[in-house]
């Protein structure tokens, strides 16, 4: 039953492409232009024009490049992805470097900044779960700073830190302990009376019970904390290297949106996609490797 549905959905999406490629390659085809007349100008007339500011020369190459210019062809989006996943580690400047150059430098911002907020998230919200004090305590705290913005905290830790890099990763900390605090504290807060009071009549200690009762009960809520913190930061490094450059995927969108290439910008696109994907899919698995099903 799973497998014929799990063939049926797949054969659902291959539907949904077709018809979307199709869709956006009719929308980009070329508009077929009213024939106009060829006029050759004499010397005179060409001089004339240059006096009045006019250019015809200039204007004709400017036509010539104008009717390839627009929205990118399904071709064109092929074309450029086979460029850059055939040479994908190239560096040929702070400008011009491989996309999985570019990747790297995201991914290992994104990867620091969530190792930090996993270490100080995960303990502080077993405290705060295991204690109806704390938990009354510290909310009022986590509700106003969990909704500002994680770009509102960027010109900040520029001013403090003075390092781009370095507050890249802030960022990434600040954004990513809100989600995995919120979700150990319930998660242990949420633990079932039962086998607490078991674990009180088998007289275990503090650590025994936090590391094979509570851990375990709380294990889903804590891994849905993290899975939404990777996804929150994996959105929010693409926006924080806009802003503060140098390297990385953001950087990478905002450069070539300079350069006015957008086949590149929607591959970036592309790229920040699948490989956010990759990231949620790998914390569900870990969330359902950890699920108990009754």
């Amino acid at each position: 039953m799973n497998s014929s549905l799990r063939l049926k959905s797949s054969l659902l999406s291959l539907l949904i492409l077709t018809v979307l490629l199709a869709v956006w390659q009719i929308a980009t085809q070329p508009r077929l232009a009213a024939p106009t007349a060829t006029v050759t100008l004499t010397p005179e007339q060409i001089e004339y024009q240059k006096l009045l500011g006019k250019d015809p020369a200039a204007s004709s190459a400017s036509a010539e490049a104008g009717k390839g210019a627009g929205f990118p062809t399904p071709m064109q989006m092929a074309q450029t992805i086979y460029k850059h996943l055939s040479d994908p580690i190239y560096d040929n400047g702070p400008n011009d470097k491989g996309i999985m150059i570019q990747l790297a430098h995201s991914l290992a911002r994104v990867g620091l900044g969530f190792a930090l907020a996993c270490l100080a998230a995960i303990p502080l919200g077993f405290v705060i779960g295991m204690s109806p004090l704390l938990y009354r305590a510290f909310d009022p705290f986590i509700q106003v700073l969990k909704p500002i913005s994680p770009l509102a905290w960027m010109p900040l830790a520029l001013y403090t830190i003075k390092d781009s890099s370095i507050s890249g990763i802030f960022v990434i900390f600040i954004c990513s302990v809100w989600p995995m605090l919120i979700n150990t504290a319930f998660g242990v807060a949420s633990v079932r009376r039962d086998w607490l009071n078991v674990a009180a009549t088998l007289e275990l200690s503090a650590p025994r019970k936090a590391f094979e009762v509570i851990l375990p009960a709380a294990a889903p809520t804590i891994l849905t904390g993290m899975r939404i913190s990777m996804g929150i930061a994996w959105l929010v490094i693409v926006a924080a290297e806009m802003l503060v450059g140098g390297t990385g995927i953001g950087y990478f969108v905002w450069n070539e949106w300079n350069n006015l290439s957008l086949t590149n910008v929607m591959f970036a696109i592309l790229v920040i996609g699948v490989v956010g994907m990759l990231l949620d899919l790998s914390f569900a698995s870990l969330q359902k490797w950890v699920t108990y099903v009754e």
